[in-house]
């Protein structure tokens, strides 16, 4: 069984005292201009008998607050000076080991580190010194669910109103999972912008505003599917990656209750 914790604060130049906080909305709130995160732990184990938790998440908030947030601040202090970027990534790592060491009863499974909604890190213990970097974006399509291995009538029953032959449209939303061991000289797996442009040339440019079935060649003879985006789109980043960085998975929503998505084992940098 896995258990899930998440921590938000905003990073301050001193320690907060914890007295009277809304840990809902976030301790230290934010109350200016300052990075607000989100800080989330997986642990894994049996229930204890007599209590039915994995672990009190009480201990976990203590683990986190004592020792992985003042890193966090740490870290973004420093990077306030010249020629320290504020990488990031290469905080994952130690902090997992620093947790995992600590956190009894129950296993560290994950860590993950937002940066923003669209944007973070996640360190599975089993992938350490690996991490993931995930970023979101969204493109706007038109497509018709038509298969010609069927009939007409077929077709109707099988997709529907979404086999409107002038099509239909959604808003989709794309997650980009990265995966490598963070530069020691940025702290970075690869520089976000790097991501971006590169999602948007081979993805976002060719599919935004556009009928997938009748625009793009990607689907002149393939069903445009949430499964067969989801595949497709992997298929046009995975050799977009360069030394020790890997294409770990691509997940699309097509509406905020339907998502498909095709992935990759990552073992070690060391199997790329």
């Amino acid at each position: 069984m896995r258990l899930s914790r998440e921590l938000r604060f905003a990073l301050k130049a001193a320690v907060v005292p914890a007295d009277g906080v809304n840990n809902f909305a976030g301790h230290p709130a934010l109350d200016g201009v300052a990075p607000f995160l989100t800080l989330a732990a997986v642990v894994e184990g049996e229930p204890d008998p007599a209590t039915g938790m994995v672990i009190n998440i009480k201990r976990i908030d203590q683990l986190l607050r004592d020792h992985l947030v003042p890193m966090i601040g740490t870290y973004w202090r420093e990077a306030a000076t010249p020629g320290r970027p504020w990488g990031g990534a290469d905080l994952l790592s130690p902090m997992v080991a620093l947790l995992g060491a600590k956190l009894h009863p129950g296993r560290l499974h994950a860590l993950r580190l937002e940066l923003s909604p669209f944007l973070s890190y996640l360190c599975l213990l089993k992938e350490s010194p690996v991490v993931r970097l995930s970023e979101r974006f969204e493109f706007s399509a038109a497509h018709c669910l038509h298969s010609p291995q069927l009939s007409a009538q077929a077709n109707r029953e099988v997709f529907g109103k979404c086999n409107n032959p002038n099509g239909h449209g959604h808003n989709y939303e794309l997650e980009v999972v990265i995966a490598g061991e963070p530069d020691p000289r940025t702290g970075l797996i690869m520089p976000v912008g790097e991501l971006q442009r590169l999602v948007n040339q081979r993805v976002i440019a060719t599919f935004d505003h556009k009928h997938l079935n009748v625009d793009c060649e990607e689907f002149r003879n393939l069903n445009p599917t949430v499964e067969n985006i989801a595949r497709v789109i992997f298929n046009k980043l995975a050799d977009g990656f360069s030394g020790a960085v890997r294409l770990a998975a691509v997940r699309v929503w097509e509406t905020p209750k339907t998502w498909s998505e095709v992935t990759q084992t990552i073992t070690s940098t060391r199997d790329f």
